[in-house]
């Protein structure tokens, strides 16, 4: 299956100045890849002008919907009942974003009807790949 989920979503940038700032992003999943969530931001929100990339677990972004998940570069937690706040953590230093509970679950639900949870394993080819490599296949 070569389904690829694409969602914009609208987040809202959080800055160390007043006011918050809309920016358009896009959460992404592939089922080839399925623990896997990228997050892309657009170039003109980035120090070096280029698309940002952030890549995560998607039970860590799960997770951070019932409360605080992650404790490496990406960070997910619960803010009120319809928002979701996620922190992307860099040596440039910290972005964080607030987004739509709804378009979040949103999108994992289609995650979900691509590749059930628990079921990320079967997708993953490993049985495949180990075949080509000791040359069964």
């Amino acid at each position: 299956m070569n389904t690829v989920i694409d969602h914009a979503v609208q987040v809202r940038l959080i800055a160390t100045t007043p006011g918050t700032y809309a920016v358009p992003a896009v959460l992404r999943y592939l089922p080839a890849d399925p623990l896997a969530v990228r997050m892309t931001f657009p170039p003109e929100i980035s120090l070096d002008g280029s698309a940002v990339d952030w890549t995560f677990a998607r039970e860590l972004l799960e997770a951070g919907l019932r409360a605080p998940a992650g404790r490496g570069d990406v960070r997910v937690r619960p803010c009120g009942p319809d928002r979701t706040v996620m922190e992307f953590h860099a040596d440039e230093g910290i972005a964080m974003v607030q987004l739509r509970t709804a378009e979040v679950l949103r999108f994992l639900a289609r995650s979900y009807a691509a590749v059930p949870a628990g079921a990320e394993a079967a997708y993953l080819g490993l049985e495949q790949g180990l075949a080509e490599l000791f040359g069964a296949a």
